[in-house]
């Protein structure tokens, strides 16, 4: 069986990777630039998992269906599918451009929902699958600067309210969760040392954590699924 991560980034999405591999799924691992997914593939091989990288441009519809034809054919039934494309930006409403909204939306949601469409297709006919969409913060409320995020972002959650509904009795569970807080990256590293300093008190998500949870939605009973879950440091204030 397989699990394939959309948006296999540097910090999150290779967390995900590398649990659903240690939960005994090969995996493929896709984000745009599929060169920079070489350390991902490396680290889960070395462990004694099965890994393949894919270059994917998840905006594209023939590109994510031919990826999904592929990983299927030649590694296996897929299981687990999980959405973790990203395209935060901050801009003031006034100097957004139809351009940076748009790229937005096709990140964060147009590619949300092709690649659960084409999950969907593959999982439903078995009567089994899980399929997780990463959300944020600006899934529930739209913050200052943020009208083309948080559009693109609820958006997403609607996607998977209207998924688990029509997909559930099926067998298929659709999950999504809202991260609220920083991620321990790279990024908040550098753009926000001094939020970045309250990983000494654990006050930032760690992606290993998040990858946890998500495998915990993966293999819960379909007795008691969890559709939704919220993630965030124990100091963050909601």
């Amino acid at each position: 069986m397989t699990a394939l991560i959309v948006g296999a980034g540097d910090a999150l999405g290779s967390a995900i990777a590398r649990r659903a591999a240690r939960g005994g799924l090969a995996v493929a691992a896709a984000r745009r630039n599929g060169d920079q997914l070489s350390p991902l593939v490396d680290a889960i091989t070395a462990e004694g998992g099965i890994a393949r990288g894919f270059g994917c441009d998840a905006r594209e519809e023939d590109a994510v269906i031919a990826l999904f034809d592929t990983v299927e054919a030649e590694m296996g039934p897929l299981e687990l599918v999980v959405f973790n494309i990203g395209a935060n930006v901050n801009f003031p409403v006034t100097e957004t451009t139809a351009r940076v909204y748009r790229k937005v939306w096709e990140m964060a949601a147009f590619a949300g929902f092709l690649t659960g469409r084409e999950a969907a297709r593959r999982m439903a006919p078995r009567g089994k699958g899980t399929i997780i969409f990463t959300g944020a913060t600006a899934s529930l409320r739209g913050g200052k600067g943020f009208s083309a995020f948080a559009g693109a972002k609820f958006a997403l959650r609607a996607l998977a309210q209207s998924m688990a509904r029509e997909l559930g009795p099926s067998g298929i569970h659709i999950a999504h969760t809202i991260i609220d807080g920083a991620i321990d990256t790279a990024w908040i590293a550098q753009n926000f040392p001094d939020r970045y300093a309250l990983k000494a008190e654990d006050g930032i998500l760690n992606p290993d954590s998040i990858a946890d949870a998500y495998w915990q939605l993966h293999t819960q009973p379909r007795d008691a699924w969890t559709h939704e879950l919220d993630l965030r440091p124990w100091m963050e204030s909601w």
